[in-house]
């Protein structure tokens, strides 16, 4: 399981653990099982595809998970951020999945996808030089956090800067040493880090702080950062939160698009929703599925948090509707 995992409970839970899950059930358990709320009427069966496609979350069911540039306050040269903000202006989650494709799917090394995507972009072009000096861009443990790690060197480079990059591990691991000045940057998530810090600071019974409004979340974040020496760059447009996605054929073979679209037209005993363990009890999985958009699924699979099970699940029929991660490189149009 990737560490970028945030099956979001709320105030404290999963976020704490650097975005991974916190497990209601037994690691690996798997099998099909009746969702907490009885659905009524036929439903959506599940249709096998190759092409898998996010359902739009229109109703705003998650909370801003936007890719945030995060620096030590003592290395926050302008000519720091400006250059980091660059990448964020170059990223939208298209595009974030695209590089995740290439990493991931066509194995290139996260170096390679970023070089090559920062050429494509023109990432480097007028980024203005700064004193310079020597800075370390942290990565966590999974390759979409490397990949836009490289994105961050090949930026800062191009600012004057004698950068590397450094992979750590865990957000338990990494946020330390960004806040002792060990490492100077590394690539965020908007609400996780915003939860992450939230409970570091003020207890792991505070009220949550992230929403699916990016201003309010980006706020927050800012405010707790302020407390600990972490200062932020400009969000980007690339999101990597929590998803549900269908097959395309089974989008249009309902004619469903949107999670709306998915309550009002597959509700029903035959459709069948694929996550882990903990989805039924979680506000950010079935929980809130069935709280924001009344969507009751006939059964439940319990596979894994958007990894090859809930995805291969989908694809060979045997769920209508599984959750994934929105930068997922399996989402990129064959």
């Amino acid at each position: 399981m990737h560490a970028r995992t945030r099956l979001a409970v709320g105030a404290a839970a999963a976020l704490t653990a650097a975005g991974l899950l916190t497990g209601c059930g037994d690691a690996g358990s798997s099998g099909t099982e009746a969702p907490q709320q009885a659905a009524s009427g036929a439903g959506c069966a599940p249709v096998a595809g190759d092409q898998l496609v996010v359902l739009e979350d229109d109703k705003k069911l998650q909370n801003s998970d936007n890719i945030i540039p995060a620096v030590n306050v003592d290395a926050a040269q302008p000519q720091v951020i400006t250059a980091l903000d660059k990448v964020s202006a170059a990223l939208d989650t298209p595009k974030l999945i695209q590089l995740n494709k290439a990493v991931d799917v066509d194995r290139k090394t996260p170096k390679a996808a970023a070089e090559e995507f920062a050429s494509a972009a023109g990432l480097t072009s007028g980024i203005a030089k700064g004193p310079g000096g020597e800075i370390v861009v942290g990565a966590g443990n999974f390759s979409e956090s490397e990949t836009l790690a490289e994105l961050y060197r090949i930026a800062l480079t191009a600012a004057g800067y004698q950068v590397r990059v450094q992979q750590i591990g865990n957000r338990e691991l990494y946020e330390p040493a960004l806040e002792k000045g060990e490492i100077q940057v590394v690539p965020e998530y908007a609400a996780t880090m915003a939860e992450f810090l939230n409970t570091k600071v003020n207890g792991q019974s505070a009220a949550p702080v992230s929403s699916p409004d990016l201003e309010k979340t980006v706020a927050a974040l800012k405010a707790t950062g302020d407390k600990v020496g972490i200062t932020f760059g400009t969000p980007s447009a690339a999101q990597d939160q929590n998803a549900f996605a269908v097959t395309t054929a089974f989008a249009d073979k309902y004619g469903v698009r949107t999670l709306s679209d998915l309550a009002a037209k597959c509700s029903g005993q035959a459709t069948v929703l694929a996550g882990p363990p903990e989805c039924p009890q979680r506000p950010k999985c079935q929980a809130g599925l069935v709280e924001v958009y009344r969507f009751t699924a006939g059964s439940f699979s319990s596979l894994d948090a958007g990894g090859p099970q809930t995805k291969n699940a989908l694809k060979t029929g045997s769920a209508s509707v599984g959750l994934v991660l929105s930068s997922d490189g399996a989402l990129a149009a064959s």
